[in-house]
């Protein structure tokens, strides 16, 4: 049975400002890098055979910081990355909602491209990494959009607000990819 650990980035200054980033590749500040310290204690190196990151700093450096604890091969897999905002990248929640009010942001990725890239990345490491349990570091709406497709719309996009270096387990098993969890954040418990 494949079983991959889906790990978002730790925080950056525009996550704590609220500010979209797709694409942009803004770096984890202190408390990304404490969150990143945090998750890497909490896993156990004999759970892992493979990390995969994105290759966006604020995903590729958590994914080193973790590492430290784990020692794994690391892998970048640029299907990974965030889905890119277009136009909308930078701007606060208010700030989007004033210039997009329809919610389209223009030269941004479309949903369709997208949800196939990124399942196109989960049937990768599935076909790569065979009965193996892989981590990967990504990010907020890569997660949420396989989370959404794993679960038919009940949770993920638009209804499921994953906190920075939360954890998420789905594993392929009987022919199909299953959601044993989502959004676990036991390890931030002493940051505040």
């Amino acid at each position: 049975m494949t079983s991959i650990c889906l790990i978002r980035h730790g925080e950056t200054n525009w996550n704590a400002a609220g500010r979209i980033q797709g694409k942009t590749d803004i770096p984890l500040n202190e408390k990304g890098i404490e969150q990143a310290e945090n998750c890497g204690a909490s896993l156990h190196p004999s759970d892992y055979d493979v990390l995969i990151s994105s290759p966006l700093k604020r995903a590729k450096n958590t994914a080193e910081i973790i590492n430290k604890y784990l020692n794994l091969p690391i892998l970048e897999i640029k299907e990974f990355q965030e889905r890119s905002f277009g136009d909308a990248e930078g701007l606060t929640i208010e700030e989007r909602k004033l210039r997009f009010p329809d919610g389209q942001y223009p030269n941004q990725e479309e949903r369709e491209a997208f949800s196939q890239r990124v399942m196109g990345a989960i049937e990768e490491v599935k076909r790569r990494f065979p009965d193996k349990r892989v981590l990967v570091v990504a990010h907020g709406a890569v997660i949420n959009q396989i989370l959404s497709i794993l679960s038919n719309g009940e949770i993920g996009s638009g209804k499921t607000k994953l906190m920075n270096t939360c954890i998420s387990n789905i594993h392929f098993h009987e022919e199909q990819w299953c959601i044993k969890n989502y959004n676990q954040i036991d390890h931030l418990a002493k940051i505040v």
